[in-house]
């Protein structure tokens, strides 16, 4: 048996990068939720992997980086420093091309301030055609940051993900394991269901919508006499026009949305779902500090 070794590791980027499509990728399961819509994650999702040569890796996926609107806003750009501030080592994802944002100059500096070992992982490298353009953006991170390692990947096909695998076990060091060595997450089983189903809101409704949406799970019970798990959940939006544009005529869209969420829930937790879905309204319930706490989003 390999000496037990162990690293917590934060998971930084902007917003829409890939982060929580990596996690997955690593963990070889899905905890963290993926949309093409950004600020998707909210909350620090942990994820832990164990691997056979006795090696634990702690993962945070961090919320996007970006400037706050709202005070929701505000709590997800703290949870990001927070996590940079409270860890071994930095996985530091970027896209391939383009000018890089505000947000990531600053993640950077923070990444300097810290003095943890940061890796580096250009994801979508699937997107580009033009390998130069790879090579351009490897030479432009090097001259802001000594990574101790550069790894190009795709969240989408899997290419790099091994790679990348064995540059962040380098970074661990011998210590007894945090969690059991079978654990995924650290995550309640309710935030989990919350964070799937509101993925499929993301994926199912227009980009105005989804950002002034929260899931709460009400209800989550396995039946004694049979295997069968219920959930009760209420979607809550901030505008009574959102409440009908989550319902859809007759019902249709919150009828897709939970056919979806079930699926995701019957696989993740291998046991049939009741799933009972409700739309309910708050007004301008991301701006309110007492209503972000009792979602559990602080």
């Amino acid at each position: 048996m390999n000496t037990p070794k162990t690293a917590f590791i934060a998971i930084v980027g902007k917003a829409n990068v890939g982060k929580s499509s990596i996690l997955n990728k690593l963990l070889g399961t899905k905890i963290a939720i993926v949309s093409s819509k950004p600020q998707t994650t909210r909350t620090r999702i942990m994820g832990v992997l164990t691997t056979d040569d006795n090696i634990q890796l702690v993962f945070t996926d961090t919320p996007g980086f970006h400037k706050p609107k709202t005070k929701l806003g505000e709590k997800m750009v703290k949870a990001v420093s927070d996590s940079i501030d409270g860890v071994d080592a930095c996985l530091l994802v970027v896209e391939p091309e383009g000018e890089l944002k505000e947000a990531e100059l600053e993640l950077l500096e923070k990444i300097k301030k810290g003095k943890n070992p940061a890796i580096l992982a250009i994801n979508k490298i699937d997107t580009i055609k033009d390998k130069e353009k790879l090579a351009l953006r490897i030479a432009e991170m090097t001259e802001h940051y000594d990574f101790d390692a550069i790894v190009p990947v795709s969240a989408q096909t899997g290419k790099g993900i091994n790679e990348l695998l064995d540059e962040l076990k380098k970074l661990s060091f011998e210590s007894e394991h945090f969690f059991p060595d079978d654990t995924l997450t650290d995550q309640p089983e309710r935030v989990l269901c919350a964070e799937m189903i509101r993925e499929k809101l993301l994926r199912c409704l227009d980009k105005e919508v989804p950002h002034g949406i929260a899931v709460d799970i009400e209800r989550f019970s396995e039946r004694e006499m049979a295997d069968i798990l219920d959930i009760d959940a209420a979607i809550y939006c901030e505008r009574q026009s959102h409440k009908g544009i989550v319902i859809g005529k007759g019902g249709q869209t919150l009828k897709k949305i939970g056919t979806m969420a079930r699926h995701d829930l019957e696989n993740f937790f291998e046991i049939k779902v009741n799933l009972k879905l409700w739309v309910k309204v708050k007004e301008n319930w991301r701006t309110s500090n007492s209503i972000i706490h009792g979602l559990g989003l602080d």
